[in-house]
């Protein structure tokens, strides 16, 4: 009997001795899932801010902007040695991983073939010339004359419209698009008449920071302005091509996303160095 109780109490207390030790690994975590839970703590905190008004992480966004001289009309035609300027064009996307693409200078079939080989989406803003678009040539066949916005996210609506004014027999226009990301990428061509209080370059100046102050999204404008003093809106920043080599100043580049750098990169087919913003956009 002595025996068998015995036994009885040392089953008894191996019994809570096995619970307890199962109650200390289920509540107790090890050092790795630890260190885990922590990082994903510190993760969280950078994606979506510390409860003190931070945001959510900013994505890495890169724009380039040329002006390519294509439409066979111009002096500079000659330097882009066609189409040896569409080669440079499309290296230089792809050099430098661009979200969005804006040209100016441009001939539709040409942004068309750009597009397709980068595979990226377009739209195109044909510039009126003495009352009808501009057909390019030498060679012909290569579409009309403007303005370009290219972008690796899928586009997912465009607008663009003339300026109330302009100079000589050339129309300007604005264009911007909104990618599927909800960021919206203007470009424009601005006369160059000099930027005098009432040129009709500076009208087209306050027309566009009016049209970009109204987007209402995360937006960033690139474009050749012929001038050097900003067209930006309250609340945006400004950037330039002012280290350029050939036309310096400008080019500029707008926007509300992030502060970006700016990065100057001699061309060899055209006759304005290509300007490269990068920033960062809110997703």
């Amino acid at each position: 009997m002595t025996r068998t109780m015995l036994t009885t109490f040392r089953t008894l207390i191996l019994g809570c001795l096995a619970a307890a030790l199962v109650t200390l690994s289920v509540g107790v975590p090890t050092a790795s899932a630890a260190a885990t839970a922590e990082s994903g703590r510190h993760d969280q905190a950078r994606d979506h801010g510390h409860g003190h008004g931070h945001g959510a992480a900013r994505k890495p966004f890169s724009l380039l902007q040329m002006n390519l001289c294509l439409s066979g009309y111009a002096g500079c035609y000659a330097k882009t040695q066609y189409p040896m300027i569409l080669d440079e064009t499309v290296s230089r996307i792809e050099a430098n991983h661009a979200r969005a693409v804006t040209l100016n200078e441009a001939c539709s079939e040409d942004v068309t073939e750009i597009a397709k080989r980068t595979g990226y989406h377009a739209r195109f803003a044909t510039v009126i010339y003495k009352g009808a678009p501009l057909a390019c040539k030498t060679p012909e066949g290569r579409g009309f004359f403007g303005n370009a916005v290219l972008t690796k996210d899928r586009i997912r609506s465009s607008e663009d419209a003339p300026f109330s004014v302009f100079s000589g027999v050339e129309q300007r226009r604005w264009l911007c698009v909104t990618t599927v990301r909800g960021t919206d990428v203007c470009t424009s061509h601005l006369s160059t008449d000099g930027e005098g209080a009432d040129s009709t370059n500076s009208v087209q100046c306050a027309e566009l920071a009016r049209v970009l102050a109204d987007r209402g999204r995360p937006t960033v404008f690139a474009g050749d302005v012929n001038r050097r003093s900003s067209c930006a809106p309250k609340g945006f920043w400004t950037a330039t091509d002012a280290a350029a080599v050939q036309s310096p100043g400008i080019q500029h580049a707008y926007g509300n996303l992030a502060t970006p750098t700016v990065e100057i990169e001699p061309t060899t087919y055209t006759d304005h160095d290509a300007m490269v913003i990068r920033t960062r956009a809110r997703r």
